[in-house]
């Protein structure tokens, strides 16, 4: 089985590449990459099996759910006015796929809230991917002003997780 590193770095090649569809196997596993316009979906599959054509439709793999979502390639930039002033607007992003989780147990209090402080070694959520809960850091100071995902909800490898207004 590829550990949750190994297949960053898969999905990372990939990207990077001009390689549209990409399938490896081993010991029962399948792991089948497919890329489009700036669009990429990951399945890890206990089975042989082909990623799916509808790329907005759930994947359901091994226990575990993959959604994917177009990006529009040709859609226009827009910056709002806001983020032209003096204070700027940073973003963190998911470092892998994964199921996002706001707090580190469902008893437990959430790690930031609209309005939170936060530093570089503050941590803002955890990214569950493969039965590994992983700690996000904010790798950057200043105080969150959105939180873009919902608890529970599954993310990509690059998407967008908070923002931050830094200094």
């Amino acid at each position: 089985m590829l550990k949750a590193q190994e297949i960053r770095e898969l999905i990372q090649l990939i990207d990077q590449s001009e390689i549209g569809e990409f399938t490896y196997e081993t010991d029962g596993v399948t792991v089948s990459m497919k890329k489009s316009n700036n669009h990429s979906a990951v399945t890890a599959n206990t089975k042989t099996e082909t990623v799916p054509d509808q790329p907005s439709e759930p994947v359901k793999t091994a226990g575990t759910e993959i959604r994917t979502e177009p990006k529009e390639a040709n859609a226009p930039k827009e910056e709002p006015a806001a983020e032209k002033t003096a204070e700027a607007d940073k973003e963190i992003v998911s470092p892998m796929v994964g199921t996002f989780y706001t707090k580190p147990t469902p008893e437990s209090d959430i790690y930031v809230q609209k309005g939170s402080k936060v530093e570089a070694d503050t941590v803002v959520c955890i990214v569950e991917a493969m039965k590994l809960f992983n700690e996000i850091e904010a790798e950057t100071t200043g105080e969150i002003t959105d939180i873009l995902v919902e608890d529970g909800e599954l993310v990509e490898y690059g998407q967008p997780l908070f923002r931050v207004k830094t200094k």
